[in-house]
Order: C-alpha cells, then sequence, then structure tokens
C-alpha cells in the first residue's frame, strides 16, 4: 500500500481508520502473526471513523444525524465484531491496556520491523500516530466539553450547606474537585499525549493544542462560567423568554442599583417560584409524587387548612425530572427507588439558593461581601438550570443513539433483540 493511498481513506462520506486500511491490505499470513486480528482492525476502524464523523464540525448535518449513515458504511465489514470488540475493551479498562502495551513493546516493534521491512513498518507507524492524533483530539475536546458541567456542578454545590450535602445520598460525591481535576488531567494529557502525535494532520486548532495550565484556574473557570450563563439562558429562553429577563434584571440590578442587592435576590427569587410554577401546577405535582415517590420522605406539608400541599423540593424535583417517571432498574448502587443522585442534588441546589436568597433579601446591608455572595448564588442558580434540564435531554439523546446502535448491530446479523 502505498503512502499516498494512506493518506485519506473513505467509503461513503465516512473517512476511516488509517490503521484498519493498512493492516486489510497484509496478506493473512503477516496479519495473524502480528496479532491483528479481524475483530481488533473492525474495531479500530469503527472508532476511528466515529471520531472522524464527531470531528466533522463542517459537514452540514450534525453527527447524531449521520449516526445512521456512519453505520451503514459497516454493515458489510464485520459491524458486531467491530462493536464487540471495541465494547470489551472500553468495560475492561486492565484487558485494553494490557491489549496495546503488547503492540507498545520493544520486543514486538523489533518483530514487525524484521517481518514487514522498513518502509512498510514506517507506515505501520505512522498510520497509528495519525489514528492516535485523532482519538487525543476526540479526547481532549470530549474533556474540555466537561468543563461547562463541571464548573456549573461546583457552582451548583456551593450553594448547599454541609448539613443540606449531608442530607443527599453519597453526599462524598459533592466534595469532589472536578474542575480542578479536569485541568489538571488536561495539561498532563497535552505533555504526554498530544505532543507526540502529528496532531497538524487532523482537525485541531491552536485552542485545542493550548493546554491548560493549573496556574491559570480561576481564568479558565471564569470564561467557562460566563458560558454557562449563556447557556443557561439559552434553555431557559426555550422555556420562557420572560425567566430570561429575571436574571438580567438580577444582574442589572446589581451593576446599577443602590438598593440592588435587595432586588436582584427578590428577582431571582420570583424566577425560582415562576419556573416551578408555570411548569407544573402544585395539583399535578402532588399527583406526580403520589405516583413516583410515595415513600420519599420531606416532600409535603398539610397547610393551615389541614390541605396536603407539595412542598418547594417536590416542585423543583417534579421540575427537574419534567414531570416524567423516576423508576429505573435496580443495580448494586441503586436500588431503583427514591430520585437519582444527580436530580436529588439540583433540586436540593434550586431549594437551597432560594432559602439563601431570601436571607439576602431581608438582610441587604449592601456590602461588597453581600454583592459577592449574591453572584456566587447566582452562578450556582445558573448552573442547577443548566444541569437540570439538560438531565433528561442527555438520556433521550443516549437512548436514541443506544437504540440506533442496537438495531445496526443486530440487524448486521439478522437477529432480534
Amino acid at each position: 500500500m502505498s503512502e499516498a493511498d494512506m493518506q485519506n481513506p473513505v467509503v461513503g462520506d465516512v473517512q476511516r481508520s488509517r490503521f484498519a486500511e493498512f493492516a486489510r491490505n497484509l496478506d493473512p499470513e503477516i496479519r495473524t502473526s502480528l496479532h491483528f486480528s479481524d475483530e481488533a482492525i473492525a474495531g479500530a476502524d469503527l472508532l476511528i471513523s466515529f471520531c472522524r464523523t464527531v470531528l466533522d464540525t463542517d459537514h452540514p448535518s450534525p453527527w447524531q444525524d449521520r449516526l445512521g449513515e456512519f453505520l451503514e458504511a459497516f454493515e458489510d465489514e464485520g459491524l458486531q465484531a467491530g462493536l464487540e470488540f471495541t465494547l470489551a475493551q472500553l468495560q475492561d479498562p486492565e484487558q485494553a491496556k494490557a491489549w496495546l502495551n503488547t503492540f507498545k513493546g520493544l520486543n514486538y516493534q523489533a518483530f514487525a520491523l524484521r517481518l514487514l521491512g522498513a518502509g512498510p513498518y514506517r507506515l505501520l507507524v505512522e498510520a497509528v500516530k495519525q489514528d492516535g492524533a485523532v482519538l487525543a483530539l476526540v479526547i481532549r475536546r470530549g474533556m474540555r466539553a466537561l468543563m461547562p458541567f463541571a464548573v456549573a456542578w461546583s457552582d451548583a454545590v456551593s450553594n448547599m450547606t454541609v448539613n443540606q450535602r449531608k442530607a443527599v445520598a453519597k453526599a462524598d460525591i459533592l466534595g469532589l474537585e472536578i474542575v480542578q481535576g479536569i485541568i489538571q488531567l488536561d495539561d498532563a494529557f497535552g505533555k504526554k499525549v498530544i505532543s507526540t502525535l502529528p496532531m497538524q494532520l487532523t482537525a485541531a486548532t491552536a485552542d485545542d493544542l493550548a493546554g491548560w495550565q493549573p496556574d491559570n484556574m480561576p481564568e479558565i473557570v471564569a470564561s467557562i462560567r460566563q458560558r454557562v450563563g449563556e447557556s443557561s439562558a439559552k434553555r431557559l429562553e426555550r422555556e420562557n423568554s420572560q425567566l430570561v429577563r429575571k436574571i438580567q434584571g438580577a444582574r442589572t440590578a446589581l451593576a446599577h442599583s443602590e438598593d440592588g442587592i435587595s432586588q436582584a435576590a427578590n428577582s431571582l427569587i420570583e424566577l425560582i417560584d415562576r419556573i416551578m410554577r408555570e411548569a407544573f401546577t402544585k395539583e399535578e405535582v402532588l399527583d406526580w409524587v403520589g405516583a413516583n415517590l410515595p415513600d420519599e420522605p420531606q416532600l409535603t406539608y398539610t397547610d393551615k387548612d389541614e390541605k396536603v400541599q407539595p412542598n418547594k423540593r417536590a416542585e423543583a424535583l417534579c421540575f427537574i425530572y419534567r414531570g416524567g417517571p423516576t423508576a429505573r432498574e435496580a443495580n448494586e448502587y441503586d436500588d431503583g427507588s427514591g430520585p437519582t443522585l444527580l436530580h436529588d442534588v439540583f433540586a436540593r441546589v434550586i431549594v437551597a439558593t432560594r432559602d439563601r436568597l431570601q436571607k439576602l433579601k431581608h438582610n441587604d446591608g449592601g456590602t461588597p461581601e453581600e454583592k459577592e455572595q449574591l453572584l456566587c448564588l447566582l452562578a450556582g442558580l445558573e448552573g442547577a438550570l443548566l444541569l437540570g434540564l439538560s438531565i433528561n435531554q442527555f438520556g433521550n439523546t443516549q437512548d436514541a443513539l443506544l437504540e440506533e446502535l442496537d438495531a445496526k448491530r443486530f440487524g448486521a446479523t439478522g437477529n432480534g433483540r
């Protein structure tokens, strides 16, 4: 196989793995000697081609919409074997690490050089590095795509008191320094991986190649936090554009009003109440609690007329769940009853934020400390709303992708589920 042939292997609209293209053109006996199984080749092709599809930002259609076309390109080339091999490596990291270490060993490299000869061996190494660069770019962008959610999570959880955190199961998770961890991981990944690969052959931009430095964490977080606020506003605007104006009003009050803290706190309280009120009536929330969380404590109270009413946490949970079912499959970590950790955290954050805003509203001393506290509450509220409104959308997208994969996977062999 010539070097020119390797530069852009394409089937249909899908760019393929350089390594898989090289390996398929080897003599079958040589492939066997090099431990290049058909399943491994199909798995590498599937993984790298998927990465290339995700990275193709110039395509007019979102990559999710192109998933069907992407899988069709593999229907006659061991789709099921490739999926099973890839999933096996993802599910067993130690096995995957051992498998990769075999090929990285000096003895194996010397053996491959003798078997292939200098020219083909160089092409093999270049093919692996080119695929590695594509995978590395997806990993880096994937890690960085998590940052808005990590910042939103950190900001949201910071609005809870210690006692409120203890009320949530597995509260130790709430204290994880996710933002700092991602920045440190990005820095290490850039130095140990990105710098060793031909990233110029990928769609990497200057921003992709610039590593995040732990020393620059405040600037990075501030930039990401602005994006969180913008994303939260866009999601809220799809619900009700008037809700977005409440947040904008709070910011304006802080910036220009002499009584800014009290006004801003009041705007945010009205925002929270209006979100809950316009999403579901109290009767709908009460019915939802009875149908989904009948055994969950502290979701209702009895008013002065001896009528059972849903409390703010119940309203927040119903909103976060979008009025949908809470039931799920039980596992060793979750018995399937009650709200999930994420749903519960975001609901509690919304309630905790409202409680703290009430205190600021009535105890407004106009101090810089109170202004900073309100800005932190605002950031946490935006984070909770962004993440809360994203949960079910992510779940629906994930379900659709899995259904598409299953349909292609089992359809490739004519088997049903």
